[in-house]
């Protein structure tokens, strides 16, 4: 946050809330502490979106239509907590906490568990904000309800749970000298309540808020303010945290807003930093030489392996320090580049457009409104057609080194990628035709920024591009080895591997997770060491996508393992799978052998409530056995008919039933006898049925 993002104000008691349907049987996915992670910044599929103040059901839409196909590895959200609601809905409210409930301005907390549940599904992982420095400087009532007349008592902190003049030395407790570290870090910033990150009490309180999202499937966090607490409080909170569904330890990246105390290296520890200097080289470099960004590297950025970069953000846009929307093909074209220039991982930003720097997004008595990219209102970068190509390229070059360096002029520069692919721009107001040296094999290949529009010739390792103004030309080699997230956007044949997505039926107790394991490297080679973690955000269907080779045969089996890393083997043979060069979903249910079974596609037509979501329970152990715990969600996709495909024995008759749960976990059974099912030999079966 900035020093400039709140006006100044005009004016845990640890609650347990209900959060989203399921989360009675996710809570019981307890992983144990883990160090704190930072990304991988030499793997594909690790460009994060950040679609700033969209709401939970437009997230989700985005995730599933666009955000996954288009292989963005995360999507980073808005603040989740309950926050000040005002008359004037600013779009700063949402960084002032009244209460840790997950009901927001941006929807419900069954609303955000079914966002991070369509994500995951997409492929796509979750990063909320998190604002842990502070509670709201404004007194009033919140978007779920919450009143507090007192900023030093709220839900979750009672007024000892604070910094008091015994921490801070100034007169009002607010932070007068941004130089002094005392001041900035045990001081209020704009008057907003500081919490004593010391405490342990207060560490545990916000550990608990953090795990309660992790729990719905969230993947890590953007710390708000973490230059406002001291790093070994933020080391402390995040080693009471729990690993994420998949069995990894949350990814942290930090804002560091820049001054003279505390410094991002300060941090590294805790996490990757958000690198406000690599943004203003951004804007320096496209408002005046692009020839500048030869010597990025040595220009002060920060390191590539703890860092995560950006060309704008919410504040910065807004107070003139980096680029924004406004600014039109330049700005669009600094993020093409920083999605091609291998250094750490890359953002791109989206949210909506504004004429005042307050305003708050599009939205009904405060409560945000869908995204609709096409009404004027809201700026989509993130499916910009350029930027969605550049996606495509990001993952494809994967790790390969920039190479064959190329300043035409102070307005066209171009690179390649060691072969992988080749990137050149011109941010001049008219074409510009160069001859460019690309060290890619010679052929025919897609410009993959106008969509494929235009191809590119390669003769001799060498291009003539005409670039339009205020453009960029970008191609790659599809022939490239590619190992993890691919796409074949812009090439020509397709890479090594393909997605396949495993999808298990496994009912489990609290602490212990589900993994697949198998025949391939991809697998793990049979070492259970080396299990890929399966995600519960579908509990009691565990799922996860994993890249392996095409026109392969392997076998694989599911494994349980507690919290203690004891293994429990499925007792059916292996199964097995044979791949093509297509996508490939694998259905499977605990115990149940690939010759032994076969799916019945559950639907069921069900009216409901706001917040309320219907399952399937029968009496085969595929459908819970009669336990509500492990009922199988179905999906609304289609609402009001509710549908799932479930892997159940062959040849085998089983009742069931369809119940309704609220986003309390209180169930509601259908009325009438026990619906009954026999499945034949076959495959394909479908149950078509009538809330009764």
């Amino acid at each position: 946050m900035s020093r400039s993002r709140y006006r100044p104000p005009g004016a845990v008691r640890r609650a347990a809330s209900a959060v989203a349907a399921g989360a009675l049987a996710l809570a019981g996915v307890i992983a144990l502490p883990a160090a704190t992670a930072h990304a991988d910044t030499s793997a594909k599929g690790d460009v994060i979106a950040n679609l700033w103040e969209w709401n939970w059901a437009s997230i989700a839409s985005e995730c599933t239509n666009v955000l996954g196909p288009a292989g963005y590895g995360a999507v980073q959200v808005a603040p989740p907590a309950e926050s000040l609601k005002q008359t004037n809905y600013y779009w700063w409210d949402v960084y002032q906490p009244y209460s840790y409930n997950l009901n927001s301005r941006f929807g419900t907390a069954t609303q955000f568990a079914s966002m991070v549940s369509a994500c995951h599904t997409a492929g796509v992982k979750i990063y909320t904000d998190a604002v842990i420095n502070h509670t709201a400087a404004q007194t009033g009532t919140g978007y779920n309800g919450t009143t507090i007349t007192s900023k030093y008592d709220t839900p979750d902190w009672d007024p000892a749970d604070y910094h008091t003049s015994a921490d801070c030395p100034t007169s009002d407790l607010t932070i007068q000298d941004y130089s002094n570290l005392t001041q900035v870090q045990n001081c209020e910033l704009l008057g907003l309540p500081d919490l004593k990150t010391g405490s342990d009490t207060v560490r545990a309180g916000i550990a608990n808020f953090l795990n309660k999202q992790l729990a719905l499937g969230v993947d890590g966090f953007r710390v708000d303010a973490a230059k406002h607490i001291p790093e070994t409080d933020l080391a402390a909170i995040e080693g009471k945290l729990t690993n994420t569904t998949s069995g990894s330890a949350p990814y942290v990246f930090q804002e560091i807003y820049p001054g003279s105390t505390p410094q991002p290296s300060d941090y590294y520890a805790s996490g990757d930093v958000l690198d406000f200097t690599y943004a203003s080289k951004m804007k320096s470099a496209f408002q005046g030489n692009v020839s500048d960004l030869s010597s990025l590297e040595s220009s002060g950025v920060l390191p590539a392996a703890n860092s995560v970069s950006f060309v704008t953000n919410h504040d910065t846009e807004r107070n003139g320090l980096h680029m924004s929307y406004k600014d039109g093909d330049t700005y669009k074209l600094a993020n093409l580049f920083q999605l091609a220039y291998k250094w750490s991982t890359p953002t791109v930003y989206a949210s909506w457009e504004w004429t005042q720097s307050d305003q708050a997004p599009p939205n009904s008595s405060g409560f945000v409104s869908n995204t609709d990219c096409s009404s004027g209102s809201w700026y989509c970068l993130d499916r910009d057609t350029g930027v969605v190509g550049m996606v495509a390229w990001h993952n494809a070059v994967d790790t390969a080194a920039v190479s064959n360096w190329q300043t035409k002029s102070s307005s066209v520069i171009g690179f390649g990628r060691s072969g992988a692919g080749f990137f050149a721009l011109n941010n001049g107001s008219s074409s510009a035709t160069y001859s460019f040296t690309t060290g890619m094999a010679d052929g025919t290949y897609s410009n993959v920024v106008d969509g494929g529009a235009s191809t590119v010739t390669v003769s001799g390792g060498s291009a003539s591009l005409t670039i339009p103004a205020k453009s960029a030309i970008a191609f790659y080699n599809s022939s490239y080895t590619c190992t993890v997230g691919c796409d074949d956007t812009g090439g020509g044949s397709s890479g090594s591997t393909v997605t396949a997505t495993f999808n298990e039926y496994a009912s489990t107790s609290s602490g212990t997770s589900v993994y697949v394991v198998g025949s391939i490297d991809a697998l793990g080679a049979w070492d259970t060491s080396k299990a890929v973690a399966l995600s519960s955000s579908g509990y009691p269907v565990w799922s996860g996508a994993v890249s392996v080779p095409t026109n392969t045969s392997f076998t694989f089996k599911y494994i349980k393992k507690d919290s203690s890393g004891n293994v429990t083997w499925e007792s059916n043979a292996n199964r097995s799978a044979t791949t093509t060069t297509s996508a490939v979903s694998l259905n499977n249910s605990w115990n149940v052998a690939d010759s032994d079974s076969t799916d019945v596609t559950f639907n069921e037509y069900a009216t409901t409530d706001y917040g309320t979501n219907v399952y399937v329970v029968g009496s085969v152990a595929s459908l819970g056995s009669w336990n509500t715990s492990d009922a199988i969600p179905l999906s609304s996709e289609s609402y009001p008919t509710w549908s799932k495909l479930v892997i159940v024995p062959k040849s085998t008759t089983f009742t069931y039933k369809y119940i309704k749960k609220d986003s309390a976990g209180t169930v509601t059974w259908e009325s009438g006898t026990n619906r009954s099912y026999t499945t034949g030999t076959a495959s394909g079966y479908t149950a078509s049925d009538t809330w009764k």
